[in-house]
């Protein structure tokens, strides 16, 4: 603003002001809400006694098979043909909370959708079953956590993983149509063979299962991945029974019940599961 002499002052707006000092406030109340969702979107580990005073002494725990099972077929397989002898103790869950799964607090390891055991007689050996939903920005932190709590030392890592078979590219279409299949992917430092064929391009994995595997190529850890492309969303018997030469190989690490018994089967497959997907 100028004078009649010429002098320029300084003119202060007070609606300026005011509106600085509001964007102020929204930028704070933002970063706070931001922070908060953060927080709560933190994946959190829950470890028995045991095995969280062996971590607190800064040890890890010695793990010579990690078997990680992603989707209903794949942990509902490890229930029926693994899970159901008594030689296997729940050692821990995760807790994970997003836009479509709800970690409640308190909640126990039975009901949990994340759950950690180990083999009584052999415990360098544990299986993780994951039917939760883990988003996208949750991945790196969970594969982190998990892995950080492991020694990798001669480490041997399984990842079972269930996926549409509508998300299967292929020129033939004979070869989608004998669904339920496996495909394979493994790090370099994966010396065995693996039991079915690798994933063909174009076809990509996602998810945990592609998380871990990332993980443990940067690492040098002993990884493959068993994707089961099948036309069935829920659990069904026979997409399950696809999973049984993944494990073959673990020989005396993990030993499969050949013939479960139909109450075992009834109790994790039920009719009202099963639905077709081929066409969605």
């Amino acid at each position: 603003m100028a004078t009649f002499f010429g002098e320029v002052l300084t003119s202060y707006s007070r609606a300026v002001e005011e509106e600085d000092d509001e964007d102020l406030d929204e930028n704070e109340e933002d970063e706070q809400i931001r922070r908060e969702l953060e927080e709560k979107r933190e994946v959190h580990l829950h470890w028995s006694p045991e095995v969280s005073e062996f971590l607190r002494s800064g040890n890890k725990l010695q793990c010579s098979d990690f078997i990680l099972a992603v989707g209903h077929n794949a942990a509902r397989f490890l229930s029926v043909y693994v899970l159901t002898s008594a030689n296997w103790d729940t050692v821990g869950h995760a807790s994970v909370w997003n836009e479509r799964s709800r970690a409640v607090t308190g909640q126990t390891s039975e009901e949990s959708a994340c759950v950690f055991y180990r083999n009584k007689e052999n415990p360098s050996v544990l299986i993780c079953q994951v039917i939760c939903y883990i988003a996208e920005d949750q991945l790196f932190q969970w594969t982190e956590k998990v892995f950080d709590c492991l020694q990798h030392r001669e480490l041997n890592v399984t990842v079972l993983s269930d996926s549409s078979v509508a998300d299967y590219k292929a020129a033939d279409y004979l070869c989608t149509s004998s669904a339920p299949f496996l495909r394979s992917l493994h790090t370099a430092n994966f010396s065995g063979q693996p039991v079915c064929q690798s994933l063909e391009q174009p076809n990509i994995i996602t998810g945990l299962p592609a998380a871990v595997l990332n993980h443990c190529q940067v690492h040098r850890i002993s990884t493959v991945v068993y994707q089961c492309y099948s036309d069935v969303m829920g659990p069904d018997s026979v997409t399950m029974e696809t999973y049984k030469p993944a494990l073959s190989k673990l020989g005396k690490s993990v030993q499969l019940d050949s013939s479960p018994s139909t109450d075992v089967l009834r109790k994790f497959v039920k009719p009202t599961d099963i639905q077709s997907n081929l066409y969605i």
